[in-house]
């Protein structure tokens, strides 16, 4: 049994599908029309996943998340709650011997990505940030392109994430008990981007403007690496923007075309500004599957770790968002939790 590179699957993996609100829905969409096995639907109350069970043609639905995890005809866990219950609900179906798709971002802070990371590891299951924008053909294709080195030496990365969201203080974008703010929510494509081309920073200066709230309305990074590169991320949640990305190296640059994190074409520059190479390839659905896909063939192979996007450097990403909360002076819940468990 194999994936293929289209993002489709031969169905014979069961997925559960863990968290019944928007993203779970387009996730769910593109798993359906891809040839995935979506087995099961679990959410807090037996009404609201009944309602998503019967949108999707899904054979088994759960009252509970605990009900969900349990059931033995499910093979992988997508858990597509609010980023505040990533970290418990993931771990809730590791311990069921699941393996998990956990939406982004991966958890609220660092220390609960390498928690997850070593349960699966130990358990010897897949535990993979549903980061989906990484398993894009457009992506795929800018890091052959980067191991060519037909751009040079890359000097700077550039990415933007600015949308203009509800700002209704209630809605969980602008609540700190939910995590709320543009850089979680956001910010988390541009800093994935970046570590997928530079890898991880030497030092991080980061800003921000906060709400009334007290999370971050819009925040603005620059990563600095050993030998002078520089790679510029900035997010925001009540203004948007083009959502371009760049890559600057001395032999060329790549232009990738709003919004560059969903399927979108590429152009490849020489340094003289000739056209090289244009990507443009069109995609079904949303893209999502491309990331069920790599889970599958993750699972498959037997391995907990893949190339793309591996859970350590799901661990190394939280970091750097770590450190920018620092400096912006956004602290959650979950950071004090843990200040309080590693005291005992």
């Amino acid at each position: 049994m194999t994936n293929h590179p289209n993002g489709t699957s031969d169905g014979h993996i069961r997925w559960g599908i863990l968290g019944t609100g928007f993203i779970a829905g387009l996730q769910t969409q593109d798993l359906a029309g891809n040839g995935f096995t979506v087995q099961a639907v679990g959410s807090r109350t037996l009404e609201s996943s009944r309602r998503f069970s019967e949108r999707f043609g899904i054979p088994s639905a759960h009252g509970s998340y605990e009900a969900l995890v349990a059931d033995p005809e499910v093979d992988v866990v997508y858990v597509a709650t609010p980023h505040t219950f990533h970290y418990t609900h993931a771990l809730l179906a590791l311990n069921a011997g699941k393996h998990v798709l956990v939406e982004k971002p991966f958890t609220v802070n660092a220390w609960e990505a390498q928690e997850l990371a070593a349960q699966a590891e130990t358990q010897g299951l897949v535990v993979l940030e549903a980061m989906w924008s990484r398993f894009l053909p457009h992506m795929a294709r800018l890091r052959e392109i980067i191991a060519g080195d037909s751009l040079g030496q890359i000097r700077k990365v550039t990415a933007s994430h600015n949308q203009n969201l509800p700002k209704d203080p209630a809605h969980r974008l602008n609540d700190p008990a939910l995590g709320g703010g543009a850089l979680l929510d956001l910010g988390v494509y541009p800093v994935s981007f970046v570590f997928d081309v530079l890898g991880a920073p030497d030092t991080i200066r980061a800003s921000a403007a906060m709400t009334a709230t007290g999370v971050d309305r819009q925040t603005a990074a620059i990563f600095e690496y050993p030998d002078g590169q520089q790679a510029i991320v900035d997010c925001a949640l009540d203004t948007a923007s083009s959502n371009r990305a760049a890559i600057i190296g001395t032999d060329g640059w790549i232009d990738i075309e709003p919004t560059w994190y969903n399927p979108t074409p590429f152009t490849r520059y020489d340094n003289q500004g000739n056209v090289l190479e244009r990507f443009d390839q069109p995609v079904t659905g949303r893209g999502m599957q491309y990331q069920a896909a790599e889970m599958e063939r993750l699972i498959r192979a037997g391995v907990t770790a893949g190339t793309v996007l591996p859970p350590a450097e799901s661990v190394a990403v939280m970091a750097a968002m770590d450190e920018i909360r620092r400096q912006i002076g956004l602290t959650y819940d979950a950071d004090t939790a843990r200040e309080g468990s590693s005291n005992e």
